[in-house]
């Protein structure tokens, strides 16, 4: 008799590597080109200046740079210091004071009910236990407050990279996709004891000055891709390099030679 159990994942295990990820190569110079996606998640929250803003996740700032443009009072989050410390000059730099504290998105060391907003772009949506992740997010938001995420979609590009690089690296076993962010009928069931979840389908564009620029940028700065790349032996780091130019190559929308690539990504919403 075949006994079936269900894969029970490492998540500290998994955060831990997630962290070199993250920690590797420099995602900062990357981040920053996203930077109106916070803008836009800004906008759409539409708070009154002077509401208190949590930022979880919040990688090098760009939500958080949004945030305090608007006058808002913003604690910014994320478990990378290195990150943190790549925003924490931003700000400086632009003169607005925000918190930046070290604090994983899974275990908030925030009061229930603390900040009239929580957000995070292309953030939350990679941490492993999904389920926790998105508990947390409701429980440091007040009632009647909002939650507003920047997440890829798994039909998008950034979810198609992702499936690229699972063909040649294996993801942890037991882990859910976090394109799972991006899907509105799991948002709505995730979210289910909200008073709204609103979820508008935008794009941001990639734009390298062609497809070999962005594998080598991406190669080198970006943690996942750099991660992936180490992995492999010569023959792999080929393969994988093939596969993501003939990825690039047929979405690119730019009829100049460079690099344009929409990447769907779900601007989320939701009332508390």
């Amino acid at each position: 008799m075949t006994i079936h159990m269900d894969i029970q994942p490492d998540f500290t295990a998994i955060k831990n590597k997630q962290n070199a990820a993250w920690s590797s190569g420099d995602y900062a110079v990357i981040g920053a080109t996203l930077q109106i996606v916070g803008e836009h998640l800004a906008e759409s929250l539409d708070l009154t200046p002077g509401s208190a803003v949590l930022d979880v996740a919040a990688g090098n700032g760009n939500a958080t740079l949004a945030f305090a443009r608007r006058w808002h009072d913003v604690t910014s989050t994320d478990y990378v210091s290195g990150l943190l410390d790549k925003g924490r000059a931003r700000a400086a730099a632009e003169g607005h004071y925000v918190d930046f504290q070290l604090a994983d998105v899974e275990s908030l060391p925030f009061a229930d009910n603390s900040f009239d907003a929580v957000v995070s772009t292309f953030g939350v949506m990679f941490a492993p236990n999904q389920q926790q992740a998105a508990a947390e997010l409701m429980r440091v938001c007040r009632p009647g407050g909002r939650i507003g995420l920047a997440n890829w979609t798994a039909g998008g590009f950034i979810g198609q990279l992702f499936k690229v690089l699972g063909g040649h690296v294996a993801p942890p076993a037991g882990v859910q996709s976090p394109a799972l962010w991006g899907n509105p009928a799991w948002l709505d069931t995730t979210f289910a004891s909200a008073r709204s979840v609103n979820v508008d389908l935008r794009h941001f564009t990639f734009r390298y000055r062609d497809a070999a620029h962005f594998v080598d940028v991406f190669r080198t700065l970006y943690g996942p891709v750099h991660k992936a790349f180490l992995a492999l032996d010569a023959a792999g780091q080929a393969a994988l390099e093939r596969d993501m130019v003939a990825l690039l190559e047929r979405m690119n929308t730019a009829t100049d030679g460079s690099l344009a690539v929409p990447g769907e990504y779900a601007e989320v919403v939701i009332t508390k």
